[in-house]
């Protein structure tokens, strides 16, 4: 079977022994209690768009969580200047920009630095075993929203079997999200 898994980032942990680790599958993430900060790359986003979709275009990038740098009129276009983190432009955040502009917005980026963010590791468990290819990195103000998307989404994917399955999404120990798939009857 095929498992399809969100695109991710490569995150930088430093731990308390004062050592700097690559983190690029949230599986591989060291233990909470190791953990000093997660430092998550940001990019320096210019965005060029026509002057009617400036307000969609701001929500949207205060949504990802990005910071406003520079917003500039030219002649007929706007230009807008953000840091934002590369793991929300990964995501969704070009194939939206493209529809709130109806194709007129244009987006270029460049690295820019790591920077210190409250991340954590949401886990997806099906009938309480951990699936490892569904774990994802996410900010903690959006992991509750996160968690509930996507067990509601794999409650639609997942067929039906011959008993209840049981789809969680958890941080650490804690379940924040819990949808169930009926079982059958006879």
């Amino acid at each position: 079977s095929l498992i399809t898994t969100a695109p991710s980032v490569v995150y930088r942990v430093l731990l308390r022994d004062g050592t700097v680790e690559d983190i690029s599958n949230p599986a591989k993430l060291p233990d909470a209690s190791r953990i000093e900060e997660i430092r998550e790359p940001m990019i320096a986003a210019t965005i060029f768009l026509p002057q009617e979709y400036v307000g969609p275009v701001i929500t949207l990038c205060t949504q990802k969580r990005g910071t406003q740098t520079n917003l500039h009129y030219s002649a007929r276009h706007v230009v807008l200047s953000y840091d934002l983190p590369l793991s929300e432009v990964v995501l969704d955040f070009f194939d939206r920009l493209k529809s709130l502009t109806r194709g007129y917005g244009s987006l270029d980026y460049e690295f820019k630095q790591y920077r210190a963010a409250d991340m954590v590791r949401l886990d997806v468990l099906v009938n309480g075993e951990k699936v490892d290819a569904l774990s994802s990195m996410v900010h903690r103000s959006s992991a509750q929203f996160r968690g509930r998307e996507l067990v509601a989404r794999l409650r639609g994917l997942i067929p039906r079997q011959m008993f209840d399955v049981a789809i969680q999404a958890a941080i650490g120990s804690r379940v924040i999200a819990r949808e169930t798939v009926k079982a059958l009857r006879k």
